[in-house]
């Protein structure tokens, strides 16, 4: 049983820089900040006492264990989101849920806030690899009760993720799914299905997005005022259960001129988010020599999480940028799908393709946020962004990634 030390190094490296630049997101007012209390420190806090240990110990065991209790993972996962989607949708008063920046997403333990989307992303990667290692997804009649059990698997966590609300979130779970109904070896006519179902969700949307649009011009309101009273979403329109400020996230996407004409309100992050990347050139200005963040132009609140993509694009240019991103390509195709084509077990091969599914579409969007090539979604760029929780996710799914590879001999 070996060791593969590619992803590990590269986890590593990927740590050491989001690290480096968390804190350089901070100098501007680093000096003000106890120690104790600064983003990078934690990171490191998180990282070595937490999710290192963590890693080194899923590493260690045999992931089949998991196997026989992956519907109590997920339930236990599910769980976690519940008292979050009751506080946020019914006002309910749950203790030690945390609600922020008008979303309930956090169950604050007073030392450590717990975000449970994380979570879930990993109980129900390894329930829905359960269910595929052992149904047949691509038998007919006998197969139906794995359909049904598989659709709420998925439906559940998106669901609750999405009361939250969290939108972000939930987009991840869809790509999960399909990658792992694509390895599932499924007919050609099965994935047109799913791509004309897809189309007519893309042309809700449009349609869900031009009425907004038609809206605001009728009501003389600015998607700002809009989303400050979900005027929209309260107006009895048809339209799809979004918030206002989620449609103003996709406006500011798809005509930034109607949402925000003057750049200085819901697409004021992406701009100068562009302008980070843009003005990095080459080789950059620099570690913590970076103007956009340290100026207050990228928002403190965003610079070392969402946005930490464009303080490494601005201060080591398209060099350090590339080299992030060649290092979470690495970590997808030569650690998570590599892993899945040569184990003989269906359930490490489900669960591989399932966690290199999240971390790409992780990198995917947020990267492709910051460069406005992608609607802004708040999820978090694995290993960079600063977050307790995000940085036990990516331990927790990377060292079952590293059990598969070392036990992987003994598969059958």
């Amino acid at each position: 049983m070996g060791i593969d030390w590619v992803v590990p190094v590269c986890m590593l490296i990927l740590f050491a820089i989001g690290v480096a630049f968390i804190y350089s997101s901070q100098t501007y007012n680093i000096d003000e900040i106890p120690l104790k209390n600064q983003f990078w420190v934690k990171q490191i806090i998180f990282f070595l006492f937490a999710g290192l240990p963590i890693y080194v110990f899923l590493s260690w065991i045999d992931y089949r264990i998991f196997l026989p209790y992956a519907h109590i993972i997920y339930l236990l996962s599910i769980l976690l989101l519940v008292p979050l989607a009751l506080k946020e949708n019914f006002g309910i008063p749950v203790p030690f849920v945390d609600t922020r920046f008008n979303a309930t997403r956090w169950i604050d333990l007073g030392f450590f806030s717990v975000q449970p989307s994380e979570l879930a992303k990993i109980g129900t990667c390894i329930m829905a690899a359960a269910l595929f290692a052992r149904g047949d997804a691509s038998g007919s009649g006998k197969s139906y009760k794995f359909w049904l059990k598989l659709g709420a698997v998925f439906f559940v966590p998106i669901l609750l993720i999405y009361l939250q609300p969290d939108l972000g979130s939930t987009l991840v779970f869809f790509p999960m799914l399909f990658a792992m109904l694509y390895i599932s070896k499924l007919s050609k006519r099965f994935f047109a299905a799913v791509f004309a179902v897809f189309a007519l969700l893309a042309s809700l949307l449009a349609a869900d997005i031009y009425g907004y649009s038609s809206f605001l011009k009728r009501e003389n309101l600015t998607a700002l005022d809009s989303a400050s009273q979900n005027a929209y979403g309260n107006s009895g329109a048809l339209c799809l259960p979004l918030k206002d400020y989620q449609r103003n996230r996709i406006l500011a996407f798809v005509a930034p001129d109607i949402a925000d004409p003057r750049g200085l309100g819901v697409s004021w992050n992406q701009r100068q988010s562009l302008i980070s990347v843009g003005t990095g050139g080459i080789f950059g200005k620099g570690l913590a020599e970076g103007t956009q963040a340290k100026l207050g132009y990228l928002p403190s609140s965003v610079a070392y999480n969402d946005f930490i993509f464009s303080v490494i694009a601005e201060e080591s240019g398209f060099v350090g940028g590339l080299a992030v991103i060649f290092l979470l390509s690495v970590i997808v195709i030569y650690g998570c799908v590599r892993t899945a084509q040569i184990t003989g077990d269906r359930f490490g091969q489900f669960m591989c393709i399932g966690i290199a599914a999240i971390l790409m579409t992780h990198s995917l969007i947020n990267v492709g946020m910051t460069m406005g090539v992608m609607p802004i979604t708040g999820l978090p760029l694995p290993m960079l962004s600063y977050g307790g929780t995000f940085v036990l996710t990516c331990c927790i799914l990377l060292g079952l990634v590293q059990s598969v590879y070392r036990h992987r001999k003994t598969c059958v």
